[in-house]
């Protein structure tokens, strides 16, 4: 069997019935879906550096280095140095992630000696034989160019939620500018990790809304990051409640049936999972997590205890 053929014409409606159904039926039609193709490749183990945290000027409700609020556990730093990245990424090789994603803290790229920092860090990690990923906000067409050429495997940036509740999270900047991001990145044939926030106060309809933007871009994204709030003391949802698990399982398996062949990574949140929601997460499609000790600013499982338990419930890492 192959992949079944995307669709780029799913509605609101159609996603929002997918996400009402009855748990088990929607992890049987997404797995059927996984057997097809995605899970031949097994799941891809990502690791995630901050080579710059703090003092951003966007306002994201959710985030603790936005330089609107006042989270309590960050603590601002300048530009990673590039031996300390290098030295991250042999580590995570040695753990063995294949993508090194960088997360930059900032609204933009601007070009001058911090961008060309950058540009060396991707080429190095690249020299490592792994895949950069990097998150630094929005570009240009000539930053991704020079992005593209140093070697840039994936950039990150996600959509967070529906157009129709955006507004309600970030005010400084637009979905539109989001997606105009994209767009420029896909043009110089970098590929796209984009996805969705949940827990942030948002509708059934929005989480169905928000999968609808990512599955009508034509190609889907190559990768589909899945987080479930993480509420921060000192940011607006700090008393955001915690998403149930099955919420996270639900997203998970919805986004595998619209975005058949993307990597759907089980990311922030994953912690807080038991062991048997993330056996059903990647049930119901998720073929990549982050893994190490840190996500950002946010802690995350433990490694020796995910490839433990990765090997205990049967699941191929790729070399």
């Amino acid at each position: 069997m192959t992949s079944p053929n995307p669709r780029y014409d799913w509605t609101t409606a159609e996603i929002e019935a997918l996400l009402a159904l009855p748990l088990l039926d929607l992890v049987s039609r997404a797995h059927e879906i996984s057997k097809s193709g995605t899970d031949k490749r097994g799941v891809q183990l990502a690791a995630l550096m901050n080579i710059k945290t703090g003092g951003c000027a966007e306002d994201c409700s959710y985030c603790s280095q936005s330089a609107h609020h006042e989270a309590l556990d960050i603590t601002r730093t300048p530009l990673s140095r590039l031996d300390e990245v290098v030295s991250a990424a042999k580590e995570a090789k040695k753990l063995g992630t294949i993508r090194f994603c960088m997360g930059v803290a900032g609204r933009e790229v601007t070009d001058g000696p911090e961008f060309d920092a950058v540009l060396d860090m991707v080429r190095a990690v690249r020299a490592l034989d792994m895949e950069p990923c990097l998150t630094m906000g929005m570009l240009k067409p000539h930053h991704a160019q020079a992005l593209k050429l140093a070697g840039l495997q994936s950039y990150n940036h996600n959509i967070d939620t529906s157009p129709e509740y955006y507004g309600q999270i970030i005010t400084t900047r637009t979905l539109e500018d989001r997606l105009r991001t994209l767009s420029i990145v896909r043009d110089q044939g970098i590929d796209l990790c984009t996805g969705v926030i949940i827990g942030l106060g948002e509708s059934l309809t929005d989480r169905a809304s928000a999968l609808r933007v990512l599955a009508n871009m034509n190609p889907h994204p190559e990768s589909v990051p899945i987080n479930a709030l993480v509420a921060i003391e000192g940011t607006p949802l700090e008393r955001q409640e915690e998403v149930p698990a099955l919420d996270f399982v639900r997203m998970i398996a919805a986004a595998r049936i619209v975005l058949p062949a993307s990597r759907v990574r089980l990311a922030a949140g994953r912690k807080r999972l038991s062991p048997e929601a993330q056996a059903l997460c990647f049930l119901a499609g998720a073929n990549s997590i982050f893994y190490g000790e840190r996500l950002l600013t946010t802690d995350n499982a433990e490694p020796d205890r995910d490839r433990a338990f990765l090997e205990e419930i049967g699941v191929r890492i790729p070399a």
